[in-house]
């Protein structure tokens, strides 16, 4: 390719990307910081990243004049934020009276996603989903539609008007489910395929395979799950798993001739490369070695599981087997979009098992930790040369109290932590995908003195 015939855009910030899991002692050599730092996108993206005399030195004149620049100087600039696990139809239902699992799913989700059999409440669902992700940062999502089949073409539709990387699914759901809301092993598995060859790989969109949880499908339709999901090489496939003591009990009774819920799936083929379970909280190091050894991933919750006091994700242990953790909302049990108070909610439950995450290790979780839960390190998740530029500009001292706190650090490491801590959608100062702009903060952020 003639590099003068490309499109570049220059960005310059306080750059920061992880290549690897900085672990319980933030390891320096897992991430990169460049105080004064650019990054260079040739066609959406990633060219190179680095200091910004490095890069402003490398650039050809041509392309320095025709370059669009994007000057955050002072402001902290990561790639995008990844969301492992979110149900976009529960957004009218965030911040609902919280009972227990089985509780919430009766009654407020069940009729949430009964609306969607209206297909205009699932096209303005998705796209205020869109937008209040984009708003909060977030620029990639494995993301639970309803039984409807039009809800996945709803949603796929709003994030390819944006040029998302987007993973979506039609939920399965053929027993212990409202009838209004139940389809059946055949017809969920025809609709699913239907779904696939309008949607898989249209863009930068995925497909995955998306049976609820075990209690609410009859084997027959985890059989056809499992199938389709061994079907095509690149599916992908999400479901929940071990979140609350009474929806294990009730899987055992269901199941009484598997040995652990997870067993469940892996007799029928659901777990490996680009299988995620949510939440994965009540789990014994047996289940913990098996998921990590096959490749399955965990999203980690940890304000959907204090909103309904389900219990404590145990990271320090999951990531010790090797296991593939990524951080997620999980809207509308979660109580927000926002992944930086989601982080701040992951060190309440990490420092409750005596294993407190940090601010490098918390960024990583949320960043390449995610691209790697989903299997999409290849493509986003840092800033590699090659990878696609898709990324979040985030202010230091976005609030009075956040400018207060930065004026009393002294380490990047401090910095990020009252981040993780502090910070919200106020901090999220811009957002890009594949370079392009899509989301800008139109009031100015907190002033010393104002």
């Amino acid at each position: 390719m003639n590099p003068s015939a490309s499109t570049h855009v220059l960005v310059r910030g306080q750059v920061l990307h992880f290549v690897a899991d900085p672990g319980p002692a933030d390891a320096p050599a897992a991430w990169q910081y460049f105080d004064d730092g650019a990054l260079w996108i040739s066609d959406g993206h990633i060219h190179a990243a680095g200091p910004w005399s490095d890069i402003s030195a490398a650039l050809p004149p041509g392309i320095r004049h025709a370059a669009t620049l994007h000057d955050h100087r002072g402001h902290l600039v990561l790639p995008g934020f990844i969301d492992c696990h979110l149900h976009y139809p529960q957004a009218g239902v965030i911040a609902s009276f919280g009972r227990q699992l089985l509780d919430w799913l009766n009654d407020y989700t069940f009729p949430a996603e009964a609306r969607f059999a209206d297909v205009r409440e699932a096209e303005r669902s998705a796209a205020f989903v869109v937008d209040r992700l984009l708003a909060h940062g977030t620029t990639t999502a494995s993301v639970f539609a309803t039984v409807h089949a039009h809800s996945v073409d709803a949603f796929f539709n709003a994030a390819s008007a944006k040029n998302l990387r987007m993973l979506c699914g039609k939920v399965l759901m053929d027993r212990n489910c409202p009838e209004n809301l139940r389809d059946t092993a055949t017809s969920g598995d025809r609709d699913s395929r239907a779904l696939i060859e309008r949607w898989h790989g249209q863009g930068r969109l995925r497909y995955s395979i998306t049976p609820r949880f075990a209690a609410s499908s009859t084997p027959q339709q985890l059989q056809l799950a499992g199938e389709l999901f061994a079907s095509r090489p690149n599916l992908h496939l999400q479901s929940h798993l071990a979140e609350n003591p009474a929806e294990i009990a009730w899987v055992k009774a269901l199941f009484p001739e598997r040995r652990s819920y997870l067993d469940v799936y892996a007799h029928y083929g659901l777990t490996g490369p680009r299988a995620l379970y949510a939440h994965c909280i009540h789990l014994d190091a047996a289940d913990r070695q098996a998921l990590a050894a096959s490749g399955t991933a965990a999203a980690f919750c940890p304000s959907s599981n204090l909103f309904l006091g389900s219990g404590f994700f145990d990271h320090a242990a999951s990531a010790a087997t090797g296991m593939r953790v990524g951080l997620a909302t999980d809207v509308g049990a979660g109580t927000g979009f926002s992944l930086l108070r989601t982080l701040g909610d992951a060190y309440s439950v990490s420092q409750a098992r005596a294993a407190p995450l940090s601010g490098l290790r918390g960024f990583y979780l949320a960043t390449l930790g995610g691209a790697r839960a989903l299997y999409l390190d290849e493509f986003i998740g840092n800033f590699t040369p090659g990878r696609e530029a898709d990324f979040v500009v985030l202010d230091w001292a976005a609030t009075p109290e956040l400018a207060w706190r930065m004026e009393h650090t002294q380490s990047l490491a401090e910095r990020l932590f009252a981040l993780m801590i502090l910070g919200d959608e106020r901090c999220v100062v811009a957002t890009h995908v594949m370079g392009e702009r899509v989301f800008q903060r139109t009031r100015p952020g907190y002033q010393p003195g104002h």
